[in-house]
């Protein structure tokens, strides 16, 4: 009997997507544990980025766990990276990490080093989606359609802050977004309406990032997400639509609102077959043009009256928790979970191998 895949899981991480991480790990740990071709090798890590192992940081898997973060050892500060030794008995990693020090590159960077198959995308990939900046430029480069923008690096609006708004406010017009360029699950992304909210917006993105965002908002937007699955030859699944439980869909509308307050997923979005087929054929194009493996989740803003479609951002490593888009959209599709993660593992030895 061939021995099972020794899947090294990734969760926790540095960046504020930590709970996000831990809850997105749980979900996949579950289709792990459930199947004799796996064997799950919990890898933790922690907000100091610790690399943790053993029974208490498998035991934060357990779906009856509450925890919410990776703890320090007890015993110490634990091993910093690289740890690469704790990958050692691994057959592939799965990184289950959201945002900065695990999507954008970093992580997988180790990985390609250390000669060890993961799933999702390569360095460079991971790194052009998590930078807004970066990424924008590159769309525009291929011709995508992208909402008007603009950067401001932290270091002028914190010298220069009077400056900085006149000039946001004489190229874009308000509703504006406010987001760090390095972040994901809408952490640090604020809408303006004012001055004053704008002023507010670029501290509390400045926080994060030393990159800045500014964004002008889509009138009558709605919010297209569509998976994507594959690697050179990948699959879009049926497009979905986020109806935000607030004034956009922030951090709180994608994972704390519940019941009444929660925000509203229709799957598929109402599109006409037109539009759904456009939108399916343009994040195909997207994740091509970035070179994307694995898996992601494509994002579109769409005007309602005009039926202007704009590329948002990629997600390479989306969430997977029980209510996120990315998996419930390739369930509508006809793909379930546990293929899913069945058929990412797949793509990450195929990967592997080409490389």
């Amino acid at each position: 009997m061939p021995q099972p895949t020794r899947v090294g899981l990734l969760f926790g991480g540095q960046s504020a997507e930590h709970e996000v991480s831990l809850r997105s790990a749980r979900s996949v740990a579950r289709v792990l544990r459930a199947n004799d071709h796996y064997a799950l090798v919990p890898i933790g890590i922690t907000k100091s980025g610790h690399w943790r192992q053993g029974a208490d940081v498998a035991a934060l898997l357990d779906e009856a766990s509450d925890a919410r973060i990776v703890p320090e050892a007890s015993d110490g500060p634990g091993r910093p990276l690289p740890a690469v030794e704790m990958l050692a008995d691994v057959d592939l990693a799965f990184p289950m990490l959201h945002g900065p020090r695990g999507e954008d590159g970093t992580v997988q960077g180790m990985l390609e080093l250390a000669g060890i198959p993961f799933v999702g995308a390569g360095v460079a990939a991971s790194a052009l989606a998590m930078d807004k900046v970066l990424f924008k430029d590159v769309m525009r480069a291929h011709g995508f359609p992208i909402t008007a923008h603009r950067t401001v690096p932290r270091r002028r609006w914190l010298v220069a802050s009077e400056t900085v708004l006149a000039e946001l406010e004489e190229a874009l017009t308000y509703p504006m977004f406010v987001k760090p360029a390095n972040m994901g699950s809408s952490v640090g992304i604020t809408r303006c309406e004012t001055r004053a909210s704008l002023r507010d917006g670029l501290m509390e993105a400045g926080q994060y990032d030393r990159k800045i965002v500014v964004e002008r908002a889509v009138p009558h937007v709605r919010e297209i997400e569509v998976s994507v699955l594959g690697n050179d030859e990948p699959a879009a699944s049926v497009p979905g639509e986020v109806e935000a439980s607030r004034a956009f869909y922030d951090y709180a509308a994608k994972y704390l609102d519940e019941g009444e307050q929660s925000s509203q997923l229709h799957i598929p979005a109402p599109l006409s077959e037109e539009q759904a087929g456009r939108i399916r054929a343009m994040a195909l194009d997207v994740y091509r043009a970035i070179d994307c493996a694995g898996m992601a989740r494509v994002d579109f803003l769409m005007n309602d009256e005009t039926g202007e479609i704009f590329v948002s951002e990629v997600n390479t490593i989306p969430g997977f928790t029980a209510i996120s888009l990315y998996p419930r959209l390739w369930e509508a599709t006809d793909l379930p979970f546990a293929q899913l993660i069945q058929r990412l593992i797949e793509l990450a030895f195929e990967r592997f191998g080409d490389r």
